[in-house]
């Protein structure tokens, strides 16, 4: 058997492509190339390594099980290349994924203070709804995830990060601000602006909130937590949303936390592929998010 690394580059990027002309077009060599490779690779194995459904390709379980295995090489050899490559250490890149309240209120300053002391790892970031984010794990697009919640994926390896406070969150006209005190039931037949479908907010409100109330309305469905926090200063409805991303409305008056008798609190978690090889970047990463929970935590940017 002669597996080479370019057939398992191959594959790893069909993987994430899902179909043969993307993965040509990110690896820069013809569809035909690719396919050569594939084929190639299944005929040493002596097995298929997708299953062909209508234009794409989909991992079976003998490519499931490949997969991992692949990645690790990949980054195995990429890690040796990056230390010999012209005599001088080529940065590493870890691409890390963050939930739309994390990417845009906690994250910058988690960066900052891991690229400060890991000037020679580079960051490739994206920000993203949750379930978008699991997917992009299972599919090896990332190396790691800061979102809420727990994954649904059996996969996915999710570990404590911190502790977040959310609050109803309404405009300072809104007539339930003026209230000194409230329960649950004031927050019936109530309008509310909603993250996306597939959101940990989104999915935050429902547990908390929604399945315990009869009766409520979704005023409007927003994709980033900056455009609720601006549509419920403008009062078009009452919100669930994380301290972090609500403390800069609420000290410049634009909106008020609601005084609800409900302890509501939710756990922020970092999230690996278990069967992902853990380079030394990315174990340097995971190390930083270990200190960094163990501080104060910082105020919104």
């Amino acid at each position: 058997m002669h597996i080479t690394l370019r057939q398992l580059e191959v594959f790893a990027a069909i993987v994430q492509a899902g179909t043969l002309a993307t993965a040509a077009e990110r690896l820069c060599i013809s569809k035909a190339a690719i396919s050569m490779a594939l084929q190639e690779l299944e005929r040493q194995l002596g097995c298929p390594l997708f299953d062909r459904i209508r234009n794409r390709l989909q991992l079976n379980p003998q490519g499931q099980l490949l997969l991992p295995l692949a990645d690790e090489v990949c980054q195995r050899v990429g890690h040796i290349g990056s230390l010999f490559a012209s005599g001088t250490a080529h940065p590493a890149l870890l691409r890390i994924g963050a939930s739309n309240t994390i990417g845009n209120y906690l994250l910058p300053r988690l960066l900052a203070g891991f690229m400060a002391r890991h000037p020679t790892i580079r960051i490739s970031p994206r920000i993203d709804n949750s379930r978008a984010l699991e997917q992009a794990l299972c599919d090896y697009e990332l190396d790691l995830a800061l979102m809420e919640g727990t994954p649904q994926a059996a996969r996915l390896s999710a570990s404590d990060w911190l502790e977040d406070q959310l609050i109803v969150a309404a405009s300072g006209h809104h007539p339930l601000a003026a209230r000194t005190q409230l329960t649950l039931a004031d927050l019936e037949a109530q309008d509310w602006l909603l993250r996306e479908p597939g959101s940990g907010s989104r999915e935050q409100f429902q547990q908390l909130l929604g399945s315990q109330l009869t009766q409520w309305r979704t005023a409007l469905e927003l994709n980033t937590t900056e455009s609720i926090v601006n549509g419920v200063s403008e009062g078009l409805g009452l919100a669930l949303l994380s301290r972090l991303a609500t403390q800069q409305a609420e000290a410049q008056g634009r909106l008020k936390a609601l005084p609800l008798n409900l302890s509501m609190t939710r756990t922020l978690r970092w999230v690996i592929h278990g069967e992902r090889y853990q380079s030394p970047a990315l174990q340097h990463f995971i190390d930083h998010c270990r200190q960094w929970q163990t501080t104060p935590k910082p105020s919104p940017l």
